[in-house]
């Protein structure tokens, strides 16, 4: 399976986003052993060096630890889920508020927005 990459982002960057968000989703779980390089550079369609990167910086954020000699392991570390998926939460809220605050809306109309598009089931 290749993925569609969008051109403005590196692909190492959309590769770790797309993993973290795996292991948010727990489609990845915790302590579960990583592709080989080689491997997931197959899956995903890209250079074996590209990998290499993605899982060195999934390393410096202490998602993933590597075993010499047994491979990548996501981290079974659970307060390091916990702590990275409320990060990925506050970026998201910060970028959508920073959006609508560019585009003039005021917190009524997103509020009420938000209120019909999942049936009212969001407070102020």
């Amino acid at each position: 399976m290749t993925i569609d990459f969008n051109r403005d982002t590196p692909i190492y960057t959309q590769l770790v986003e797309r993993i973290c968000s795996e292991i948010i989703r727990n489609e990845r779980r915790l302590g579960a052993k990583m592709p080989s390089v080689r491997e997931y550079a197959l899956e995903v369609g890209v250079n074996v060096n590209t990998i290499q990167r993605v899982y060195k910086e999934l390393e410096h954020l202490q998602l993933t630890e590597t075993r010499r000699g047994q491979g990548t392991f996501i981290t079974a570390n659970e307060q390091v889920i916990i702590d990275m998926r409320q990060q990925v939460k506050s970026k998201l809220i910060a970028q959508f508020f920073e959006k609508i605050d560019d585009f003039g809306f005021t917190k009524e109309e997103i509020m009420t927005e938000i209120n019909r598009f999942d049936g009212g089931s969001v407070n102020d």
